[in-house]
């Protein structure tokens, strides 16, 4: 079987889209023997070499100036759906009618869908904006929504298959295995670990650690970990040299080891949520992007399994030790959030997703 993927990494967009279809990739080359291909843009903070390290074979699409008619999501691609859909095209021939296309990029609906759908079998689209009509066959939204079931209603095909909701979160094997010899956490802060994902443009890293280091307890140790393609790297390894309770780390393989390590967590929105929930580990949450806060929102009120206390440009240093010193001091708490995230989970993840691109 022929799979590819169709997602871009960048300054701009993260690499949280790029490293689920990555996840999802390995274990379809893993546990299927499936021939897997990435078609990505040569963008700005790119990971293209690293997904090279991974073994896989990549298309590039040239870098090119920004189409400054472009607006929103559409800036992703620089370039028109139009275009895009073409220069795809034209890769997807030497790879001669793959059996499923995944795509995983807010400025890509069904315009761009039209195009391909002659040269692929399947067509798949990983979102969790539902903004947009898609022509696909299969769709993943691993988010958690209290209208979730609806929110795709009038957006693809009736015969659309439609993953909803965190028990199909795409998590990488380390996981599972962390899951199975997960910590018995007692609500005592003895580890932190901050992780904003692969870029954190607005620096909430730093925030991070600043608030750490104001509560002056050397006695708590605290793993740092940011992505290749944070542009704030040498100021936080800096940070992180002067204060011996912190440890710098640069685009991790084992975060699953240092989530169950650690006795709470800060950091955004994204995978990492559910990856975070999955382990049990409580966590004090930012959203870093428009898309994430409505999520974080209700998860927070709904189900307890965050802390979730405001958007990147409203949140500061003081606002984040405020709650550091609240978990410190309120072991109940964090207890009281670790039970709510092992309940959500209960179930486990479900494998329909594997089930459906191979059907």
């Amino acid at each position: 079987m022929k799979i590819v993927f169709r997602v871009d990494s960048s300054l701009q967009i993260g690499s949280g889209h790029l490293m689920r279809c990555l996840t999802l990739a390995e274990r379809l080359k893993k546990e299927n023997g499936a021939d897997v291909y990435f078609i990505m843009r040569d963008l700005s903070g790119n990971l293209i070499d690293f997904v090279k390290q991974k073994n896989f074979s990549i298309f590039k699409l040239p870098q090119v100036e920004l189409d400054e008619t472009l607006v929103g999501y559409a800036k992703w691609l620089t370039v028109t759906q139009e275009q895009d859909a073409a220069e795809t095209i034209a890769r997807i021939k030497v790879i001669d009618k793959p059996d499923v296309l995944i795509i995983d990029s807010y400025a890509i609906d069904m315009t761009w869908e039209n195009m391909l759908r002659p040269y692929v079998q399947k067509i798949m689209v990983i979102d969790d904006l539902a903004n947009r009509k898609h022509d696909c066959d299969i769709l993943l939204d691993q988010n958690e929504y209290c209208n979730k079931d609806k929110r795709y209603e009038y957006l693809v095909p009736q015969h659309c298959r439609l993953l909803l909701g965190p028990q199909y979160a795409i998590l990488r094997e380390e996981f599972y295995e962390a899951r199975k010899k997960m910590r018995v956490r007692d609500g005592k802060i003895n580890n932190i670990l901050v992780f904003f994902g692969g870029s954190d443009i607005s620096n909430e890293t730093m925030k991070a650690l600043q608030a750490i280091s104001m509560l002056e307890r050397n006695d708590i140790k605290v793993n740092v970990i940011v992505g290749k393609s944070n542009p704030n790297q040498k100021e936080i390894e800096k940070f992180c040299y002067k204060n011996n309770n912190m440890y710098y780390f640069c685009q991790v393989d084992n975060i699953a080891e240092f989530m169950n390590e650690a006795d709470l967590a800060i950091g955004a929105g994204g995978i990492t949520t559910w990856e975070r929930c999955f382990l049990a580990l409580p966590s004090i949450v930012i959203s870093v992007a428009d898309n994430q806060e409505k999520i974080l929102k209700y998860i927070h009120k709904e189900f307890s399994i965050i802390n979730y206390i405001g958007k990147y440009n409203s949140t500061t240093v003081e606002n984040i030790k405020k709650y550091l010193i609240m978990h410190l001091n309120n072991h109940a708490f964090l207890i009281n959030m670790k039970k709510a995230c092992i309940k959500f989970y209960e179930g486990g993840v479900k494998n329909d997703l594997y089930i459906s691109i191979f059907k």
